[in-house]
């Protein structure tokens, strides 16, 4: 353990974010750099000698948080970064986006603030990256296998990086026309700077990983083909399908789905565009849907200059402590406020669109809504509580309903899919069709980012096993093991 009293004697300290009014006017990451190293020793040491690490069930990557608090409170950066990559192939994606389940499993929750668990990681992997302690490690042999992997997200790319390190020859296929899936395009800027993408796929590269852009597999290339090219295929394409909002007036101009509009403002950080074809700047904004996703169009919008940002979640405000039908360690869904948040708008609770109204032009001007109440289980209208609010650039983030099918991906390779339009796969994440896997969105529908890339490894070690018959990666979690994990 680290401090026997620093749970006693040390206080709850999180990263420090840069002033409101100088960060929406720029896209650099909104916490100030460099503020975690100074305080993180002392937080880490809060850790205490629980007995049992709930922490370790309530990451799905079953993260070694204990081990690796306990090195960075004695300020061994190094061994602490071994222990951080030994269960996470990119902890400064996650140790940046992730919700932190571990943080509600912590036993010093119980009746604490809990650790600090998130910043301590990515405090780690900072320093390993600034010390020279993340460098490739290419396999000390090869396989003579070859795999594909469709989609460079991050559960594409532990499994890409699991699998090269395997000695196998590994070809990542991605459709847009840079790697990484939505951490490059559905992730702002503020969130995540994509230098902490470009490295760790120069890493890759150096390991003996082959990237491919702009290839879509069902549409560049047949699925069966490439099925026929390699020894395996791992699907790690994502939920990609947005669920839509069949309304009147869905079809106005300015009524967009969130993964049109973010995209394109990463598009301009990138350098490829000069101005977003969406954008904010002089208007009423309506972000539906109270997610992260949401909270990502809300922070967007705020550094395009709108006048105004709306959000509207159709379910009631949760609360700041935890129900009763939520008992630690399990994850709750507590009230949050983002840093997207901090820096302005509104949000409003309990109400549904009922729809939009536009101009002579076709283009959205207002959106209609209604407050709405739950009443014996079924979400109920509340009669006299309509209202219009001014909306000139509406986002719809109410979260994804599956994989892609238009593509033809999945009838090409005969793919079987769940009762929830998933791909379908066994507790070695394989399909039905022999050497064809499914990892992340694909096969388990929208989640977090640890469970995508916990399993991309999972499904890794199946695709070992698979070509060779026994593989030296680490134990998957399979696709049941949902006891206590979000």
């Amino acid at each position: 353990m680290a401090d026997p009293k620093g749970f006693l004697t040390t206080g709850r300290e999180v990263a420090q974010t840069r002033p409101v009014g100088e960060r929406v006017k720029d896209w650099n990451e909104v916490y100030v750099p460099g503020s975690l190293l100074p305080i993180i020793s002392k937080q880490a040491g809060r850790c205490m000698d629980c007995g049992i690490p709930f922490c370790h069930n309530g990451c799905p990557l079953g993260n070694l948080i204990p081990e690796w608090n306990d090195y960075a409170y004695r300020e061994d950066w190094s061994a602490a970064s071994e222990r951080l990559h030994a269960t996470n192939n990119f902890p400064e994606f996650t140790g940046r986006l992730c919700p932190a389940p571990c943080e509600s499993a912590c036993v010093l929750g119980i009746n604490q603030p809990a650790v600090t668990i998130k910043n301590v990681e990515v405090s780690i992997i900072d320093k390993a990256w600034d010390s020279g302690d993340v460098t490739p490690q290419p396999p000390e042999r090869l396989s003579g296998k070859t795999v594909a992997v469709i989609g460079s997200g991050p559960a594409g790319l532990a499994a890409a990086q699991q699998l090269t390190r395997a000695g196998h020859t590994v070809a990542v296929y991605e459709r847009a026309d840079r790697i990484g899936g939505l951490l490059r395009y559905g992730i702002p800027e503020f969130k995540m700077e994509k230098s902490h993408i470009n490295r760790r796929i120069e890493q890759m590269r150096a390991e003996g990983t082959k990237f491919r852009t702009e290839t879509e597999i069902g549409r560049d290339i047949d699925a069966a083909k490439l099925r026929r090219r390699y020894d395996a295929v791992v699907i790690a394409a994502g939920a990609t399908v947005s669920r839509d909002l069949p309304v009147p007036g869905r079809e106005l101009n300015g009524v967009h789905f969130a993964m049109e509009y973010l995209p394109l403002a990463n598009k301009v950080q990138e350098g490829d565009l000069t101005v977003s074809p969406i954008t904010a700047e002089g208007k009423h904004v309506v972000v539906i849907g109270g997610g992260d996703t949401g909270a990502d169009c809300v922070g967007t919008a705020h550094r395009q200059g709108a006048l105004s940002v709306t959000q509207l979640e159709i379910m009631p405000r949760p609360g700041e402590d935890r129900n009763a039908n939520q008992p630690w360690p399990t994850f709750p869904m507590l009230y949050k406020v983002t840093s997207a948040h901090e820096e302005g708008g509104e949000r409003v609770y309990s109400v549904s669109t009922t729809h939009f109204e536009g101009d002579e032009d076709g283009n959205v001007q207002a959106l209609h809504l209604v407050e709405v109440e739950f009443k014996d289980g079924k979400l109920e209208q509340k009669p006299g509580t309509e209202r219009s609010i001014p909306a000139q650039l509406v986002t719809l983030a109410m979260g994804f309903t599956g994989t892609d099918q238009a593509n033809g991906l999945v009838q090409q390779f005969g793919l079987e899919l769940d009762e929830r339009g998933n791909v379908a796969r066994d507790a070695d994440y394989a399909t039905n069709v022999g050497g064809v896997f499914v990892a992340g969105d694909a096969g388990r529908g929208q989640s977090l980012i640890v469970w995508a890339i916990a399993e991309g490894r999972s499904a890794a070690r199946g695709v070992d096993r698979f070509l060779t018959g026994a593989s030296a990666l680490p134990a998957p979690i399979r696709p049941t093991d949902r006891a206590l994990m979000v």
